[in-house]
């Protein structure tokens, strides 16, 4: 369920391999790093990457062509930002456009999901963008970018975005998760997939 992850925007190439390693005998899903360090050897792992990341304030056609370059560097998965001031805005229509417009970008070559920032939404537009998140062929939705300063994942955003998606989609879980109570809850109310940078942390208060 773990996207192992390291988007810090002073993350080196040591770093990058630290992550990669670490993923690996920690035995998690995937790795999530920014495309610019793409591509990478992660041997047993899917590698995810970001696109629009962290403000999601980039065009629309920039997030497409981010997110292409990346599959085409090995990418097996792509989490890119929503325009959240569209959604904040009630324009979920830019919203599901550019979605679109990504999802057209990669194709079926790569799982899409959809960042929303649910701590800065309010619950109709957690509803609606996820909506649109669906309607426009994503794979999952997604908490947050853990890089926004209204917070990150939340048991009740987690829940409400369960609901809408009714296992159509899945949902991750992103942001500020450092216990594993804190996973445990998120998991109980319909998380499907958890972004953690600090997942030997968690992992340890899990028992074997």
């Amino acid at each position: 369920m773990i996207d192992h992850t390291l988007l810090a925007p002073e993350a080196t190439a040591d770093a990058v391999a630290a992550t990669v390693a670490e993923a690996g005998e920690l035995g998690v899903l995937a790795v999530c790093l920014s495309p610019s360090m793409l591509p990478v050897r992660a041997p047993g792992l899917v590698v995810a990457t970001v696109a629009g990341f962290p403000s999601g304030k980039h065009h629309a056609l920039v997030k497409g062509s981010e997110a292409r370059l990346a599959v085409e560097q090995g990418a097996d998965e792509v989490d890119m930002v929503i325009d959240v001031g569209a959604a904040v805005a009630g324009d979920y229509d830019a919203v599901l456009a550019e979605i679109l417009t990504v999802r057209e970008a990669i194709g079926d070559r790569a799982l899409l999901k959809v960042i929303i920032e649910a701590a800065a939404l309010p619950d109709a537009a957690i509803v609606a963008v996820c909506r649109a998140a669906e309607r426009a062929g994503a794979d999952f939705v997604k908490t947050s970018t853990g890089f926004h300063p209204a917070g990150g994942a939340s048991v009740a955003a987690v829940r409400l975005m369960a609901e809408t998606v009714g296992g159509r989609l899945g949902v991750k879980a992103s942001g500020g998760i450092r216990t594993a109570a804190a996973a445990a809850a998120l998991i109980a109310a319909g998380a499907t997939r958890l972004g953690l940078s600090r997942s030997r942390e968690v992992l340890a208060g899990f028992p074997e």
